[in-house]
C-alpha cells in the first residue's frame, strides 16, 4: 500500500494552513522592526559623538590652554628672618612652698586671705603657745638655779685654792672643787641649750610666709588640732612673678639650642623665649603672652621620647601665665641675615624635592626647583633657585603646569597670601601631599 492509497494519509490535514502562516509572519515583521530601531539608535549615538566638537583642553585642569588661570602671587623678598623652634610647655611656679606646722597644737588664728599676695615674714597663722611658753619658762628657771649654784662653787674654789697654798687644806680638795665648777658650767650651757630649744618651739607656734608669693585655698580651718606630721599643711604659696615654663624639643634641635646658648653667653645674655597661646596654632598667632629667657637646658636626652627638656623664666607682669597651664613656646635660636623669603604656601613638594611656580613674561608660569633652607607656618627661606623680586604663585598651584597662563587676582579679605608681619617664623610646618 503506498501513500496515495493509504486512507490515513488522505484524511490528514495539510500543515501549512493560512491560520498558522499569519502569526509567523507577524512575529517576523516585529523582529525586523526591532532590529531596524536598534540600528537607528546606534547610528544616532555614534553621530552625536562623531559630530561633537573636539575638546580644547590640554590637561586635567579642564581649562583651555589659552585661558588664564586665576592665582594669588607674592614677590620674593630679602629680609632678616628670626628663626624659632616651637614646642609645647607647662607653666610652673617659680617657687612653691607648702606651709606646714612644725609643732603640735590647736590652730587658734588664721591671718591670711586666700588668693592674696604675701611677703616673706608675714604671719599666716598661730598655734596655741601655752605649753611651749611654759616649757621655756621652766628652762629659764633651771638656768637661773644652776647659775646660782655655779657662782657659789666658784667662790669655794677660790677659798680652797688659797688654803691649799698655805697647807690648811689638801690640794685634792681644791682640785675636786675645780671639777665641780666645771661640771656646773657645763650644766648652765645645757640649760641655755634647753632655753634655745624651747624658744624655737615657741616660735614655731607662729607660722610665717617663707617666700613672696600668692596664697592658695586654705587647707585647714582655725580650731583644728594640727600636727607636725600632717602631710597637707596649712596653705600653699606660689611665686608667680617671675614664673617658669618647662618645655620639650626634639633631640635633633640640640645643636641649634646649644649654639644659641653659647652665642648668647658671649654677649652676656640668654636666648629669648616667647610664650604664646597654645590654641593659636603654628607660629603663635598675634602678640605673645610674655617674653622671657632660656635658663636651663637639661643635662640628658629622654631616651623614651627622644626629646630634651628646657626651662624658661618669664617676668609675668600681667599674670598671663598661670601654674599648671599649657602654652606654646618659641625659642629664638638664630637670625638669617639677608635671606630670600617667600610665603610658606608657595613651596610645593614633588618627587624631585621642593619647587615653585614663578610668574614670568606674558603671565606664564615656570616650574622651578628650589632649595629650602628653613620654613615654618609663615615664611620659607630659599637658599638656591630664586632671586629677589620674582613673583611666585602662593595659591592655585595645584591647577598649574609648566607654561600655564595665569591671571593674578586680589586676595580675599582675611586670606591674603604672604607672610604676616606680626608673626615670627619657627612653627612646625604641616606636611603637604606630594605634587607631580
Amino acid at each position: 500500500m503506498d501513500a496515495l492509497t493509504d486512507p490515513r494519509l488522505r484524511e490528514a490535514p495539510a500543515t501549512d494552513t493560512p491560520d498558522l502562516i499569519a502569526p509567523r509572519k507577524r512575529r517576523l515583521r516585529s523582529r525586523v522592526l526591532m532590529a531596524m530601531l536598534s540600528l537607528l539608535v546606534i547610528a544616532g549615538v555614534g553621530a552625536t559623538f562623531w559630530f561633537r566638537p573636539a575638546p580644547t583642553t590640554t590637561s586635567g585642569s579642564g581649562r583651555s590652554k589659552m585661558e588664564a588661570i586665576p592665582v594669588l602671587a607674592a614677590p620674593a623678598k630679602k629680609a632678616d628672618v628670626p628663626i624659632y623652634l616651637d614646642g609645647l610647655g607647662t607653666v610652673q611656679a617659680f617657687q612653691t612652698v607648702t606651709v606646714k606646722p612644725q609643732v603640735d597644737g590647736k590652730l587658734i588664728e588664721m591671718r591670711f586671705t586666700e588668693g592674696h599676695d604675701v611677703k616673706a615674714g608675714d604671719v599666716l597663722a598661730k598655734i596655741d603657745p601655752t605649753i611651749y611658753q611654759a616649757a621655756l619658762d621652766q628652762a629659764v628657771g633651771k638656768l637661773e638655779q644652776d647659775k646660782a649654784t655655779l657662782a657659789n662653787a666658784r667662790v669655794d674654789l677660790v677659798r680652797y685654792q688659797k688654803l691649799a697654798l698655805t697647807a690648811y687644806t689638801t690640794a685634792q680638795q681644791a682640785d675636786t672643787q675645780k671639777a665641780l665648777v666645771a661640771q656646773l658650767e657645763a650644766q648652765t650651757r645645757q640649760d641655755q641649750a634647753q632655753i634655745d630649744n624651747a624658744q624655737a618651739q615657741l616660735g614655731y607656734t607662729t607660722l610665717i610666709a617663707p617666700i613672696d608669693g600668692r596664697t592658695g585655698i586654705r587647707l585647714v580651718d582655725a580650731g583644728n588640732i594640727v600636727h607636725a606630721s600632717d602631710a597637707t599643711g596649712i596653705v600653699v604659696i606660689t611665686t608667680l612673678k617671675p614664673i617658669s615654663v618647662v618645655f620639650t624639643l626634639p633631640q635633633q634641635t640640640l645643636p641649634q639650642v646649644a649654639r644659641a646658648m653659647q652665642q648668647a653667653a658671649t654677649q652676656g645674655t640668654k636666648p629669648t623665649v616667647l610664650a604664646t597661646n597654645q590654641n593659636a596654632g603654628p607660629g603663635g598667632g598675634g602678640a605673645p603672652l610674655d617674653r622671657g629667657t632660656l635658663t636651663v637646658l637639661d643635662n640628658q636626652v629622654d631616651p623614651a621620647t627622644g626629646t630634651i627638656r628646657l626651662k624658661a623664666t618669664f617676668p609675668n607682669p600681667d599674670l598671663t601665665l598661670w601654674p599648671g597651664g599649657f602654652v606654646g613656646v618659641r625659642l629664638h635660636v638664630d637670625t638669617a641675615r639677608g635671606a630670600i623669603t617667600v610665603p610658606d604656601a608657595a613651596v610645593q613638594r614633588g618627587p624631585r624635592g621642593s619647587y615653585l611656580y614663578v610668574i614670568g613674561d606674558g603671565d606664564t608660569v615656570t616650574r622651578r626647583d628650589v632649595t629650602v633652607g628653613h620654613e615654618d607656618a609663615q615664611y620659607a627661606i630659599i637658599t638656591d633657585g630664586l632671586k629677589e623680586g620674582e613673583q611666585v604663585v602662593t595659591d592655585g598651584a595645584s591647577r598649574l603646569n609648566d607654561g600655564s597662563k595665569v591671571r593674578v587676582t586680589a586676595p580675599v579679605a582675611g586670606n591674603a597670601a604672604g607672610p604676616t608681619p606680626t608673626a615670627a617664623p619657627g612653627a612646625q610646618r604641616r606636611p603637604r601631599a606630594p605634587q607631580n
